[in-house]
């Protein structure tokens, strides 16, 4: 048998071949590093994150650009934002959303983690052997490759929970969606009411200061008590500062709505709300549906938690799968070859663990623990659900009872005011009565105006619980692209010149 040095075609000595033997390691060990994805830092500026998110607007193009894709009749350019577009601004500009979204990129790495192939190794190992009555032998070298055979479907099962856990995080973005679009309408509703409010306070103090003059006047020429006056300036206060209560609700509703689509509230300065939507739903619900019909079963089957929290019992009962077949070793299998003093030398190894003080009993007792746990979590969503459908209900129908009453209400005090005006015209009572029984009506109009708030709130509690939009034209907004289209990035800022500038 040829040595080595006969082999390469020139004289070797020992040292020669232990470092040729080496040379070859690293350069193996080179080739395969070669490959290896590199680190890249990229270090968070707060200041330049910070910048970003205060020159977001709602003029961005490219927001014009997502909002056009997912709304047919939105126009580019426009002033009037209403509970459609400003939810499709959220879903664009939240940094829940974005948080959602590296979040099911994560669960998809976890894929590719788990189907990963144990890598074999490699083990070298340059000598050299001197025997008791010989001279020192040639160099001796050999190598053992280590090749780990997984058994018993665990591959497979590690894969079927990495995608279950994919399909669960799905779910969470869709959930989250949601979440961002009832916080864009909370803020909108408050903004609505507050509106409204301010609307029938201002009617009812320029009522008032015209009551306050006329009983001045009767005041001065001696026909009407201070007690009288004093009692309208007093109501004349409460009116002031109950406008003035609704223009501070109005404000913070304008920074909630900023904040639940995520740009600053200078945002809004040159844009107009729409609220139409409020006024005038375009569904209004049928409660029967709700309490017994489709929408009850849809919500207890296919709202996006309730998806989300299968997917994760799914993905519980993979863990258990891979637990069970954990209790049957895997294989190793171990080729390698050696020179030794001038002798090439094959062999061949086969190794496993032996399962004999434990066949992994703790870690699937732990396993069907969880598989437990998720499958009571979800009867315990179902049952969350079923109460928040009845009780937004029973809000509902409550509210509808006292929103019935207050209009009849108001139509007996509009009929009343009409009586009024009319006794008035023929002169029978004085300007002071159709007055103050135009402050009543304002008065009733106010009551009636709460009770519709109340109403639109209870449409509001049963939209979160049917996970069903009532106030807007659709759906679409559950249904994200898994990567954001084209935002300007916020985090990855690393340089002060980038600061606010889109990528």
């Amino acid at each position: 048998m040829q040595s080595i040095g006969e082999f390469v075609g020139a004289p070797m000595d020992e040292k020669k071949l232990r470092l040729a033997a080496v040379t070859i390691a690293f350069a193996v060990a080179g080739s395969l590093l070669a490959g290896c994805a590199s680190y890249t830092p990229k270090p968070i500026v707060p200041t330049n994150t910070a910048a970003a998110l205060e020159r977001r607007t709602l003029d961005e193009p490219r927001l014009s650009q997502f909002i056009a894709a997912a709304s047919p009749t939105y126009v580019g350019g426009m002033r009037t934002w209403d509970i459609s577009t400003l939810t499709l601004a959220a879903l664009y500009y939240h940094p829940e959303i974005e948080i959602s979204r590296i979040r099911l990129a994560l669960a998809k790495a976890g894929i590719v983690t788990a189907g990963q192939i144990p890598n074999p190794n490699v083990s070298i190992a340059p000598g050299s052997g001197i025997l008791a009555t010989e001279a020192p032998s040639p160099l001796t070298i050999g190598f053992l490759i280590n090749f780990v055979i997984e058994t018993f479907g665990k591959r497979e099962a590690r894969v079927e929970q990495a995608r279950n856990l994919t399909e669960a995080a799905r779910q969470d973005l869709a959930s989250v969606a949601w979440q961002v679009r009832g916080g864009v309408r909370t803020a909108l509703l408050d903004l609505w009411a507050a509106e409204g409010r301010l609307r029938l306070a201002q009617k009812r103090r320029v009522l008032q200061e015209q009551i306050v003059a006329i009983l001045e006047r009767r005041f001065a020429a001696g026909e009407a008590s201070a007690l009288d006056v004093a009692r309208e300036r007093i109501n004349l206060s409460q009116s002031t500062l109950a406008a003035r209560e609704s223009e501070r609700q109005a404000a913070e509703a304008r920074a909630r709505l900023a904040a639940a689509v995520g740009v600053p509230v200078r945002a809004f300065e040159q844009v107009r709300v729409g609220l139409a939507a409020f006024d005038s739903p375009p569904e209004m619900p049928d409660v029967n549906d709700m309490s017994e019909g489709s929408l009850r079963r849809r919500a207890l089957l296919e709202r996006v938690d309730v998806l989300g929290m299968l997917a994760e019992y799914e993905a519980t009962q993979s863990a258990l799968r891979l637990e069970v077949a954990k209790q049957f070793p895997n294989i190793t299998l171990g080729p390698g070859y050696a020179y030794d003093r001038g002798d090439s030398l094959y062999n061949f190894e086969l190794s496993f663990d032996l399962p004999i003080f434990n066949q992994n009993q703790g870690q699937i007792a732990e396993a069907e623990a969880r598989r437990k746990q998720a499958a009571a979590k979800f009867v315990a969503l179902q049952a969350r659900i079923i109460g928040d459908i009845d009780r937004a209900i029973a809000s509902y129908r409550g509210a509808a009872r006292t929103l019935a009453t207050a209009n009849t209400l108001l139509q007996s005090q509009v009929r009343r005011r009409q009586q009024i005006d009319r006794a008035f015209q023929m002169g029978e009572v004085d300007r002071l009565a159709p007055l103050t029984a135009d402050l009543e009506q304002e008065v009733v109009q106010l009551a009636r105006y709460e009770a519709l708030v109340q109403q639109r709130e209870a449409m509001a509690l049963l939209e979160d619980a049917l996970q069903h939009s009532m106030f807007d034209a659709g759906d679409s907004y559950i249904r994200l692209p898994e990567k954001q289209p084209g935002m300007p990035d916020t985090v990855d800022a690393t340089s002060p010149a980038a600061a606010g500038q889109p990528k």
